[in-house]
């Protein structure tokens, strides 16, 4: 949470298509920083933890030692514990998914196309449950 009170999310944008969520982001009071890879946001998980990430789920067979993109990350956000994690993804890689997350549980998943209404259903579950904590 930021000094002003703000909860800070993460918007990791890689492959996108689909529509900009930040006016949505920014309308529910989240404090909003935006990278284009899980590497810039691993550099950025050095200096600052967020309250929520939002992140696509790419399934990759072709990785050697992982399955997707979100692996590291969720490895590195495991020692936190408090970060919820919204993971956009394509229909067809939904069994990945879920294998996935009986390793690393998010705290969402919205299959594409993300629609706008689902977004701000669960990004005000998350507001609404850090507004109880504080």
């Amino acid at each position: 949470m930021t000094a002003d009170g703000k909860l800070k999310l993460l918007a990791i944008y890689e492959m996108g298509g689909y529509p900009n969520f930040l006016p949505l982001y920014h309308s529910l009071g989240f404090s909003v920083q935006v990278v284009n890879s899980i590497r810039k946001a691993h550099a950025l998980l050095k200096k600052e933890i967020p309250d929520v990430i939002v992140a696509e789920y790419n399934f990759q067979s072709q990785f050697r030692d992982r399955t997707s993109n979100l692996e590291t990350l969720m490895a590195i956000l495991e020692k936190y514990g408090e970060t919820k994690v919204i993971a956009f993804y394509d229909s067809e890689t939904m069994h990945k998914l879920e294998l996935f997350q009986q390793h690393f549980p998010l705290y969402a998943t919205l299959a594409f196309p993300v629609q706008q209404q689902e977004l701000q259903d669960v990004l005000q579950t998350v507001v609404a449950s850090g507004s109880q904590t504080t």
